[in-house]
Parts: C-alpha cells; sequence; structure tokens
C-alpha cells in the first residue's frame, strides 16, 4: 500500500457513515459550543472538532455560522410542552408550576436546555438570536394566557418571564455568586410566591369603616 493510499484509507475511515449521523452530529456539536461558549467564541473549526469532521463538512450542510446557529434553535418539543403545561391547572399554584417549569427547561437535562442557554447566550451578541429568543418567549405567553380573561394577562406573564430569564441569566452566565449557590429548591420558594403575585394579582384590600363609639 502506497503513503497516498494509506491516507486515502486513513480519511475514509475518520468520517462519519452517513449523511444524517454527519448532519446530527454537527448540530449537537454545535448546540453545546453555543450554549457554553455563547455565538461570538463558537466557531466552524471549533464545532468541526467537536463532532469530528471537517470544517468542509460543515459548510457543505450550514453555509455560514448563522445559518447554523438558526438550525440549532429548533427547540425540542419537551421543552415547549414544559412552559405550556405550565399554565393548565388551578391559580392556586400557578407560580410555583411556572418556576418549575422554567428552571426545569432552562437548567434541566442537556437536549432541553442546551438550546435555550445557546439562544440566551447568543441574543446578547446577535440580532438574530435575539429576535428567535423574542419570539420565543413572546409564543409561550401568547399560548400560556390565551383561555385567561385579564385584560392585561399577556403583560403580566411577560414580566413573570424577564424575571425568570434574569435569574437564568445571573445563574448560568453572569454567575451572581448568591445565585449559582442557590438550590434549586430554595429559587423556587422564593420565586414562586413573586411570580404568583404577578401572574394572579390579589384584589385590593376593602378598607374597614372606621367605627365612630
Amino acid at each position: 500500500m502506497t503513503m497516498k493510499d494509506s491516507t486515502a484509507h486513513k480519511v475514509r475511515r475518520g468520517r462519519r457513515p452517513g449523511t444524517s449521523n454527519t448532519r446530527q452530529a454537527i448540530l449537537e456539536a454545535a448546540r453545546a459550543r453555543f450554549a457554553n461558549d455563547g455565538f461570538a467564541a463558537t466557531t466552524i473549526r471549533l464545532v468541526a472538532a467537536d463532532a469530528s469532521v471537517d470544517a468542509s463538512q460543515v459548510m457543505q450542510f450550514y453555509r455560514s455560522k448563522d445559518e447554523l446557529f438558526a438550525a440549532v434553535m429548533a427547540i425540542p418539543s419537551e421543552a415547549l410542552e414544559r412552559f405550556n403545561t405550565a399554565f393548565e391547572g388551578p391559580d392556586d399554584d400557578l407560580g410555583e408550576r411556572v418556576v418549575r417549569a422554567y428552571l426545569s427547561a432552562w437548567e434541566g437535562a442537556h437536549d432541553v436546555s442546551e438550546p435555550l442557554m445557546a439562544m440566551l447566550r447568543g441574543a446578547i451578541v446577535n440580532e438574530s438570536a435575539a429576535e428567535q429568543l423574542r419570539s420565543f418567549i413572546q409564543s409561550r405567553l401568547l399560548e400560556g394566557t390565551r383561555e385567561r380573561t385579564d385584560t392585561d394577562a399577556a403583560l403580566r406573564a411577560g414580566i413573570a418571564s424577564s424575571m425568570l430569564v434574569g435569574v437564568v441569566t445571573g445563574r448560568q452566565i453572569i454567575g451572581v455568586p448568591t445565585l449559582l449557590a442557590a438550590g434549586t429548591e430554595e429559587l423556587i420558594t422564593v420565586l414562586a410566591p413573586a411570580i404568583q403575585q404577578v401572574l394572579v394579582p390579589q384584589p385590593p384590600l376593602r378598607a374597614e369603616p372606621e367605627s365612630h363609639a
């Protein structure tokens, strides 16, 4: 076997067995990179190395980093289901359900949390990512509040979502020490009443009539 034949043989062995497998490997590698490093620090070469393919193969499927990012932003159905079902049920514990749904999606299993974290990190530096995040949050708000009769239900849901995304940003991106140190249940204990108050406002207390002795 010549050196040329040997080199070609090694290259063939290093390639993924099929197009669909290669595409999936690239997407998984890109999702992890965008989630961990953010949009700006992620490169085609790094993604290719993580996926054990050539950079040219990444470009074959996705012509630019922007296109690759857009493909990665396909949110898993499990994440959508968690957000949707959080609004189902009685109002009494709505705040806790919503907090649990958000934290379990943003900080749970990698296949659910990584696309969301990639979107969040990317939104800081990339307008396309910011639009993806805005559209995603808005769609969850409209879906979650469509059966509520409160005239400001969507606004209240938007405020609650912003609060929760802020907590995730503080924990996962900025690394605020007190937030990092807090356990999930501790966060739920503190956040749930606040989110409950925003989503399900209590009627104003009626002033007691003055007694005239």
